[in-house]
């Protein structure tokens, strides 16, 4: 977790006294004890009307599902039904969602909007619908928020409550019936824990226990629905509560031992009775369950037991509770699965709940996609799977660890030792995490424990990572650093490639610089030195493209002529010989005219108009071909395929055709051709799932693809979590990763 979120969330945790509601839902609440956990637990996940968004562990935030009025937060209008980053980079600690609108908390305590804001819910001063998060107006510092229909409201780090948007019943319960378009003060000067926001009325908890409410519906005062009040007025119970949900019209809260109460609609069920069809007070729920966490929908509610396990009640049309039926429950029932969540949250007619682990998993109403898929409604927990909108990928040479790039956002997941991710620390991810800091990436590339990118604009680079040999490039010895450090010299690149231990980077006149290792000539600066800075590359010659891999480098110059140099020791300089290093660039023999290069381990390939070609080790069947008696020279890959990409792993390769088909070839002892297997060999085979790739990438023993729509699937080695799954093991067929 970056430094300053870090220090940011301890001082909010020194708040424990007032408890917080956070990921708080289109006319309803997710509300949470700090009797039970820290203040603003992260990740989180927030379910509005028709689409969902989840805020994973390093603070930012992606949506799904409908976007026509924008409550997605990536600058446009078209609807996802898989998650699409939020855009700006903002880095949150809460996130909730309502009917058509997504509002966020970043460290400073600031709220940010977007989405529908027809009567000013967005709190921006305006009425104009927002597709990107919009700052809040007032300059007020919040702690948590809630999202009903059409209004909004927060709490402040000292209690006070504030609310904006419609105001026609009062909801916003200053006094009067006149909507804002910005955030202004509860009437009473009461101090709250928790507030929530539902159809024509808001409901809070005091740091007392005592339970509030005001609006136009479930006041908690004995009468009918049409009970109002625009100022607060304290629900009929001596009951003390720690937490409370609010839905369309009924209200449900749990109580210091953790029993739930319901009063308001109970037509379906919702307020977990038998009985009539409206509760004025506050009734214990049937089934004797206790709960830490408690959410509302539209006419269902949902809630937490203390183990994470889910149960839910009410209205069950579109299988929102999750139990494989669309049978009406009047007491809990328990969501299908063996999952349990640490975050919870009752959407319009769909949930949608999140593992400790950051995976989510929604059900119900999909209309809209909110459920990340197509079809109508589903019945159980489905997990939303699919990082989109990454225009770079990259998987570290002879390491365990992938990162991507989304948005000019550095994202990376796996094996984090020496803090390769460059999140903050050397804890490893199993799902992606972004890279400290707010900077825009333009391209990346990973090593074995280290990471290279290149800054949008400046063309700078910055690594992290194991510096041992002066792979970071900073010009010193950095055993480790877990976030970016700036390459020395000032120099501007247009790409950037790592190998092992070692980086280069290309100039826009065609200049190569490489640092780190270079034991075997890997730099290319005619000397075995290890280089802390960069030091060009001998030769003089202007390169096009460069590739490195394990302890080896090419270049691909404008004439498609290819140049490598460092270690030889099974032929991967394609120069003819074996074992003799170069520390300078040599000429691959055979006169052939490249348009691409890829290095692997031990071996390297190149395209010549489609037609492949490698050289080097064969061990595991890597260079596509029968074991030669020169594979020291290009040798053709067999089953004559026509590539426009190819990428070289440790002992394997892999390929895409135009029709982005992707085949793999080589060692398959863990699934990294992701042919469905774990057979391998030295002829292509095509990869399973029928997926069309733009991109593909080759580590030590995992691939990964990327396609045009932006969505990343890996397949193979998962023992350290690179394939993003959210857990640890193997894959021999292509698995979307986690957002």
């Amino acid at each position: 977790m970056p430094t300053a979120v870090k220090a940011a969330l301890d001082l909010r945790g020194q708040l424990a006294a007032i408890a917080v509601s956070i990921g708080l839902v289109s006319a309803c609440t997710d509300s949470t004890s700090p009797l039970f956990q820290s203040v603003l637990q992260r990740p989180n996940i927030a379910a509005g009307a028709a689409h969902a968004c989840r805020l994973a562990s390093n603070g930012l935030a992606s949506c799904w599902g409908d976007n026509s009025h924008g409550e997605l937060g990536d600058g446009s209008e078209t609807s996802s039904t898989t998650p699409v980053p939020v855009s700006g980079a903002l880095r949150f600690t809460a996130i909730a969602a309502g009917a058509s609108r997504t509002c966020g908390i970043v460290a400073s305590g600031a709220a940010y909007c977007w989405g529908v804001n027809s009567h000013g819910e967005l709190g921006d001063g305006s009425t104009m619908n927002r597709p990107a998060p919009t700052p809040v107006s007032g300059g007020l510092s919040f702690i948590a928020l809630t999202l009903g229909e059409n209004h909004s409201c927060g709490l402040t780090s000292e209690g006070a409550a504030y609310c904006w948007g419609y105001n026609d019943s009062g909801r916003l319960g200053n006094g009067d019936s006149s909507s804002s378009p910005i955030p202004i003060a509860v009437a009473g000067g009461l101090r709250f824990s928790v507030i929530g926001a539902g159809g024509f009325h808001t409901c809070g908890i005091t740091t007392s226990g005592a339970a509030y409410c005001w609006g136009v519906g479930p006041l908690g005062q004995p009468g009918t629905p049409s009970a109002s009040s625009p100022v607060p007025l304290a629900v009929a119970s001596s009951t003390r509560f720690i937490a409370i949900a609010v839905g369309y019209q009924h209200n449900c809260a749990v109580t210091t031992a953790g029993e739930a109460l319901c009063w308001g609609a109970n037509e379906s069920g919702e307020g977990g009775s038998d009985g009539a069809p409206w509760i004025p007070l506050p009734q214990i729920v049937a089934g004797s369950i206790h709960f830490t966490r408690i959410s509302a929908g539209r006419d269902y509610t949902c809630g937490l037991t203390q183990s994470g396990v889910p149960y839910c009640w009410g209205a069950n049309r579109n299988g929102q509770l999750g139990d494989g039926s669309v049978i009406v429950k009047s007491s809990p029932s328990r969501v299908s699965g063996s999952s349990s969540f640490s975050s919870l949250s009752a959407g319009w007619d769909h949930a949608c709940g999140l593992t400790a682990a950051g995976v989510a998993y929604c059900w119900g109403s999909n209309g809209s996609g909110q459920l990340g898929s197509a079809i109508e409604r589903v019945l159980v927990p489905t997990p939303i799977t699919g990082l989109t909108g990454v225009t770079g990928l990259n998987i570290g040479t002879a390491g365990a660890h992938t990162c991507a790039l989304a948005s000019g956002i550095a994202l990376c997941w796996g094996y984090n030792r020496d803090g390769e991710l460059g999140i903050g620390s050397t804890t490893p991810r199993s799902v992606p995490d972004s890279v400290f800091g707010t900077r825009s990436y333009s391209a990346l590339a990973a090593g074995a424990s280290h990471t290279c990118a290149l800054a949008s604009g400046s063309g700078a680079a910055w690594c992290w990572g194991s510096g041992q040999w002066g792979q970071l490039g900073a010009g010193a010895i950095a055993v480790l650093d877990s976030i970016p450090r700036a390459v020395s010299g000032s120099l501007s690149f247009t790409a950037i490639v790592v190998g092992m231990f070692h980086g280069c980077g290309l100039t826009s006149a065609g200049a190569a610089y490489c640092w780190g290792a270079n034991f075997a000539g890997e730099v290319g600066d005619s000397s075995n030195a290890v280089r802390y800075t960069p030091v060009p590359v001998s030769g003089g010659l202007s390169f096009l493209a460069l590739a490195a891999g394990g302890e080896e480098s090419c270049g691909l110059t404008s004439a498609g002529a290819a140049y490598c140099w460092g270690a030889n020791g099974d032929g991967q300089l394609g120069d003819g010989t074996i074992l003799q290093s170069r520390s300078f660039p040599k000429p691959v023999a055979g006169g052939l005219v490249f348009t691409a290069l890829t290095v692997g381990q031990r071996h390297a390939c190149g395209l010549t108009s489609g037609a492949a070609y490698c050289w080097g080790a064969n061990d595991g069947g890597q260079l596509g071909s029968a074991p030669s008696s020169n594979p020291y020279v290009p040798v053709a890959v067999s089953g004559g395929l026509t590539f426009t990409a190819i990428d070289a792993g440790a002992l394997h390769t892999c390929g895409l055709t135009s029709a982005g088909n992707a085949y793999c070839w080589g060692d398959n002892s863990l699934g990294q051709l992701g042919t469905g297997s774990l057979t391998g060999g030295p002829v292509p085979v095509a990869v399973s799932g029928g997926l069309t790739f733009s991109a593909i990438d080759a580590g030590w023993t995992h691939t990964c693809g990327l396609t045009s729509a932006g969505a990343t699937s890996c397949w193979g080695n998962d023992y350290y979590g690179q394939l993003g799954q959210g857990r640890f093991g193997y894959s021999t067929v292509p698995v979307a990763v986690q957002p």
